[in-house]
């Protein structure tokens, strides 16, 4: 199934991207629909998750924010909707690039010079207030840069990141779909045997890495995850106190997961600092 991944600047006219490209494919825009599932896997409120990833939110709201879950059931819930085959463009979340390594996603960035940005939203606001609508498309900016930078160590802006780069300066909502469409049909962005395997792969070890996050033995565990046709091997360094086979109980739990092999060492505190295997 086609599948395109996109980002955009605010007031880029992305939205209306989307929408084009979701009408001809007759599927799914997402958007706002990881965030119920994802508050909830956090235990925050709808209002609190969105204001920090548009970077609104307060003190008190960045310190209670864990970047690293948010991170995790992101890419968690990402994977899940694209395997539910209702979707055909995931706009944000990071989605360019957690999908990057798989050849048959067409990953868009959509943009447009400043000035006609702040334009646009001066209308689409309907305000005079340019001071404001510069201030809200900066503070956009910086959050998207800071979260993607520290979880993909990017620059989003650069377009080497992207198959296609639309400005919107002086092109249509629908030239901008004409042009993604006919990327579909290129056999570079085919779906293959190879590209739904590296899919799969990439999709378990993220339900996998949520799983881990979710439990109370496992959720401060930082260790690498890599699956191959179901098999997941667990490799790393775990800290004291810490056992590893409570990670290889909850991993095996993980639908999808026919086998487990554990890699996972653990610190051991005593007279000689060593980790044991």
């Amino acid at each position: 199934m086609p599948l395109i991944a996109m980002t955009r600047e605010m007031g880029s006219l992305g939205k209306d991207v989307a929408a084009a490209i979701a009408d001809r494919l007759d599927k799914q825009v997402v958007h706002h629909e990881i965030i119920d599932n994802l508050a909830s896997k956090m235990r925050l409120r709808k209002s609190h998750v969105i204001r920090f990833l548009e970077g609104k939110s307060g003190i008190l709201e960045r310190l209670t924010t864990d970047r690293t879950s948010l991170s995790i059931y992101t890419a968690d819930e990402t994977f899940a909707l694209v395997e539910s085959g209702k979707v055909a463009v995931i706009r944000g979340w990071g989605a360019t690039h957690l999908l990057r390594p798989v050849t048959h996603v067409v990953s868009v960035r959509v943009c447009a010079p400043f000035e006609a940005r702040v334009r646009r939203m001066m209308e689409r606001l309907n305000t005079d207030d340019r001071d404001f609508v510069e201030n809200e498309i900066r503070l956009s900016e910086e959050a998207h840069g800071a979260i993607t930078r520290r979880h993909f160590g990017i620059n989003w802006q650069e377009s080497e990141h992207y198959d296609l780069t639309l400005n919107t300066e002086r092109l249509s909502a629908e030239e901008c779909a004409d042009g993604v469409m006919g990327l579909l049909d290129d056999p570079t962005f085919q779906e293959t045997a190879e590209s739904m395997r590296s899919f799969r792969n990439l999709a378990l070890s993220a339900h996998i890495r949520a799983a881990l996050r979710a439990d109370l033995r496992t959720g401060r565990m930082n260790f690498l995850i890599a699956c191959e046709d179901g098999v997941a091997t667990l490799s790393g360094i775990v800290d004291a106190g810490q056992d590893p086979k409570h990670a290889v109980e909850v991993a095996s739990r993980v639908p999808g997961v026919k086998q487990v092999k554990s890699e996972l060492r653990s610190v051991v505190y005593g007279a000689r600092h060593h980790v044991e295997g």
